[in-house]
């Protein structure tokens, strides 16, 4: 039994947390409980970063002599949100055995907006519902305020935004399907930054979910020892609910969200950023997107290299990243495998022009049960807009292609994720690639890299396997991928033949008229 505790002790704190906080979940949905226990580790931590600042311009030394503690503008001046008293956490923490705590956190909440501009309507307010017990939140505020920070903003920041970043993946892993809705697997994340190497620029994600890109694109420029003041973050969303998860994930980060942006029509139909021109693209759209408002969008500027099956969003996301990338430029995103492949409503003339004008840097296929929200088999693009060199030798006319569905481990019985030595391989692999004077070598069964004649030989087709020296019957069919295509075309003729049917009855009318 000590033996066991003594396991238990040694667990990370962020373990012991999570452990301890899904107790007094109870009967509450993983969907409803998140933004419960995600809100007050939120709330913790701006209140801590508020209290050292507060207990600075309180003891009127050196450089904060006359301040007014209570003033706004001071907080402001140094990139700290106000927090009123009645949301202070030492405030609430008095209150926690109090049956009345579910309103006094809603209420400290609405103040922390009321005076924190930015944070308008992203803060949850589910506190006092009545399916969440007033014993258990007290015990849960309780809980979240005994973790050791020490006193410095910067402490208090790295633990709290590690623990919100485990919380999101695990509470994604509770909600299964839906979790994925708002969360890519940090693997993948950091497969994609490892890969990109966003030192300096403009980092943009049109489908952001919680902002697992953006945090991970940080933390890669501060372990490079880079500076974070070099890259600009900016992003869309057009789940409120979720975009509320990345602007507290990005504020816990000291991240700015100001230009991550949400609108309920989604990229597509409402660009939030029509002008942008960024220096690197990281995303992980929704996979075969049928519901993409592709009949609305025949005749949009950013199709130049085809127009999109209005089935399938696919390639209507590449051609949305491209538009979005600057003359150097490079983006990196998650796409169903079959993208890879499809010749469904104009695919393959669309793979076919983007081959063609060598925008294709590399293809990575993944391993299956990376992601929580699809069984689907996925894979990653890489696309830049300036082969010939951009500080690398000229791959004009090469391809890259990486099969890693040897890669990656269990976590449970349906979860896989990739090691840090696995990320390590495919992202050296790639970089080893593009050197002028780089180690790389094909491997087979891992690694290929071919020219454009041989990918012309392959009919386009931009499956690893074909490259690497897999069987095709291996890597290519997947029941479900190929029941999901069907389905996304079927629907796209269901749609093309509601269109004409409404065309056909508006000549009528005009005819009788």
């Amino acid at each position: 039994m000590a033996k066991t505790k003594e396991n238990i002790s040694n667990e990370p704190i962020e373990k012991q947390l999570w452990k301890s906080a899904d107790k007094l979940r109870k009967n509450i949905d993983a969907a409803e409980y998140k933004h419960v226990v995600l809100g007050l580790i939120f709330l913790k931590y701006i209140s801590d970063a508020f209290e050292e600042l507060y207990a600075k311009l309180k003891s009127e030394k050196g450089e904060y002599a006359g301040s007014d503690p209570e003033d706004k503008d001071e907080y402001k001046a140094e990139n700290v949100f106000f927090v009123p008293e009645v949301a202070r956490w030492t405030y609430l923490q008095s209150k926690a055995k109090l049956p009345t705590i579910g309103k006094d956190v809603d209420n400290a909440m609405d103040a922390i907006e009321k005076d924190n501009p930015s944070l308008k309507d992203v803060l949850p307010k589910v506190f006092a519902r009545g399916n969440l017990d007033p014993t258990n939140l007290g015990g849960l505020i309780d809980l979240i305020g005994n973790i050791a920070l020490g006193n410095a903003k910067a402490r208090s920041a790295d633990v709290l935004g590690h623990v919100f970043e485990y919380f999101l993946g695990e509470f994604a892993l509770a909600e299964g399907k839906k979790g994925g809705q708002f969360y890519t697997p940090r693997s993948v994340v950091e497969l994609l930054v490892e890969i990109l190497e966003p030192y300096k620029g403009r980092v943009f994600d049109p489908c952001c979910g919680s902002g697992g890109m953006f945090v991970q694109s940080e933390k890669f420029v501060a372990e490079h020892k880079g500076k974070i003041s070099d890259i600009s973050i900016i992003g869309q969303e057009s789940n409120q609910t979720t975009w509320r998860l990345a602007k507290m994930n990005l504020a816990i980060r000291g991240i700015d969200s100001s230009q991550v942006k949400w609108n309920n029509e989604g990229s597509f139909l409402n660009d939030a950023h029509k002008d942008l021109k960024a220096d690197f693209v990281i995303a992980n759209p929704p996979f075969n997107d049928s519901d993409w408002s592709g009949d609305l969008l025949r005749k949009d500027g950013r199709w130049k290299y085809g127009v999109p099956p209005v089935g399938n969003a696919n390639y209507a996301w590449i051609q949305h990243f491209l538009y979005h990338l600057s003359p150097s430029g490079t983006a990196g995103f998650v796409l169903a495998k079959g993208s890879l492949t499809s010749k469904t409503s104009g695919e393959g003339d669309i793979r076919k022009a983007l081959i063609e004008a060598r925008l294709v840097d590399c293809i990575v296929n993944l391993p299956g049960k990376l992601f929580l929200n699809t069984q689907i088999p996925a894979c990653l693009w890489f696309l830049s807009r300036n082969k010939a060199n951009g500080g690398s030798r000229n791959r004009t006319n090469e391809i890259l292609f990486i099969d890693a569905r040897n890669e990656g481990h269990l976590i449970n019985r349906r979860t896989k994720e990739l090691s840090q030595d696995d990320i390590k391989k495919i992202a050296s692999t790639y970089h080893e690639w593009r050197k002028f004077k780089g180690k790389y070598e094909d491997v087979k069964g891992f690694c290929f890299s071919a020219n454009i004649e041989r990918v012309k030989e392959l009919d386009y087709v931009l499956t690893p396997g074909r490259y690497v020296g897999l069987p095709d019957e291996e890597d290519d069919f997947d029941f479900k991928e190929r029941f999901s295509s069907l389905k996304a075309e079927f629907e796209a003729q269901l749609k093309e033949e509601e269109r004409l049917n409404k065309a056909i009855l508006q000549n009528l009318k005009r005819v009788k008229i």
